[in-house]
């Protein structure tokens, strides 16, 4: 059997064991171990995996994937998502579409703190849509909101995918939050247009809100000081390199924790949730790194990812079609997969492709630039129809809200995405601008 044929067979059997319910990471290495055994030997793989595990977790970068999902936890468990979606509502409510545009804000400043888009969503899911309902917002403009709001929760920095992305890569981790700053920024500002298009054609969909008095609105505004305070100290001080992506991490979830205990937010049942998730969430994406890393040797020794190199090499095709083609799989990938088992599937066989083609930049800024893109791509995969991760949380909220419905209102977002997309394509300054300009 030759190598690329078994390395096909193995993503059949990988994506045959997801379709069955099988967890992704243990799929991953299922099918890695099995496929390493046929391609070397029982004893070549086990002097294999009694290092790797080690030396993969092991890695000191690793460390800021539980400590910035400790403080999402802390943020959703001490009630920050609420607090932050009232005091944008009493800002924005009494414009049209002011509510759902409130959720997106809202959803900026808690990705700031929270990192993943699964959390962001559920959290807004449970505070902010029983809120769009009461007002009467239609269930598809709320639910679609909601579930492109989340996808801000990796968009905005601190992102765990990032960390993801620059841990398989070799990348600063510190310089990719920095260029992500702005197309997570864009994105915001572009959900926002999409509500303002969407009312305006349908104005049924979001009545008007009356208007906040400044007595009422500036309560709702001093009660967003820990998330404002946290997402300062540790964003600034990471893009100001007062501290690592790690140390900053630390202060972050450190911070969180004083400022809801202070606050009287966070009681010791709340503490322990937030210990129990971050504990299961963390288990959840070390096994998928690990279930990569063994799926990735098997394919290294199946020398599928150099022949797919160099045949697309020999196509003689220009580097933006050949960067373009490898984000339209990304959008396919993203309707079947999870986005972290997505990238660290895929990167051992895009990322030196990519960074063999000549852009005109710097490869280590051709890096970044990639990793943007993938973030980007890996947010559309999260609400884009037929899967779309986000849209199957919010549904399992929203009971009263067909799934139909909730595609339905997230279709504008997608569009934006897509528009998003390709600015940043056309213009790697949009990503690697921050970059040069924080050096």
């Amino acid at each position: 059997m030759s190598g690329n044929t078994a390395a096909l067979l193995g993503f059949a059997a990988m994506i045959l064991l997801i379709g069955l319910r099988m967890p992704i990471g243990m799929a991953m290495l299922v099918v890695g171990a099995g496929g390493y055994v046929a391609m070397s030997s029982l004893v070549n793989f086990l002097n294999y995996i009694k290092t790797t595990p080690y030396f993969l977790y092991a890695n000191y970068a690793m460390t800021v994937i539980p400590l910035f999902i400790l403080m999402g936890a802390l943020a959703e468990q001490s009630g920050l998502a609420r607090d932050l979606f009232a005091a944008a509502r009493s800002c924005l409510g009494h414009r049209k579409g002011g509510l759902a545009m409130a959720v997106i804000g809202a959803c900026t400043g808690f990705g700031a703190i929270c990192g993943s888009s699964v959390a962001t969503t559920a959290t807004f899911g449970r505070s902010a849509l029983p809120e769009l309902q009461r007002y009467g917002y239609a269930g598809s403009l709320a639910t679609g909101t909601i579930a492109a709001g989340g996808t801000l929760g990796i968009l905005i920095p601190p992102s765990v995918v990032l960390v993801v992305y620059a841990i398989s890569t070799e990348q600063n981790i510190a310089r990719l939050f920095q260029a992500a700053l702005i197309p997570g920024l864009l994105a915001s500002l572009f959900y926002c247009g999409v509500i303002a298009i969407v009312v305006r054609r349908s104005p049924e969909l979001a009545p008007v809100l009356k208007r906040v008095p400044w007595r009422e609105r500036v309560p709702a505004l001093l009660a967003v000081w820990p998330a404002v305070t946290v997402a300062l100290v540790v964003l600034g001080g990471i893009y100001g390199g007062f501290f690592t992506p790690t140390e900053g991490a630390s202060v972050g979830a450190i911070a969180m924790l004083v400022t809801g205990v202070i606050t009287g937010k966070l009681r010791a049942d709340a503490i322990r949730r937030s210990l129990r998730i971050t504990a299961e969430t963390t288990a959840m994406i070390l096994l998928i790194l690990l279930g990569g890393e063994v799926f990735n040797a098997f394919l290294a020794l199946t020398q599928m990812p150099t022949n797919l190199a160099e045949w697309i090499s020999g196509l003689g095709l220009s580097p933006p079609l050949v960067l373009g083609l490898l984000l339209f799989s990304y959008v396919l990938l993203g309707a079947v997969m999870d986005e972290l088992a997505m990238i660290i599937l895929t990167l051992p066989v895009f990322f030196p492709l990519v960074q063999a083609l000549d852009f005109g930049i710097p490869s280590d800024e051709v890096a970044i630039w990639f990793g943007i893109l993938v973030l980007i791509v890996v947010g559309i995969g999260l609400t884009a129809p037929p899967i779309g991760l986000n849209v199957f949380v919010i549904s399992a909220i929203a009971r009263g809200v067909s799934i139909n419905e909730t595609y339905r209102g997230v279709l504008p977002y997608v569009a934006a995405d897509f528009v998003r997309l390709l600015l940043v394509f056309l213009m790697p300054i949009l990503a690697i601008g921050m970059v040069r300009w924080l050096e």
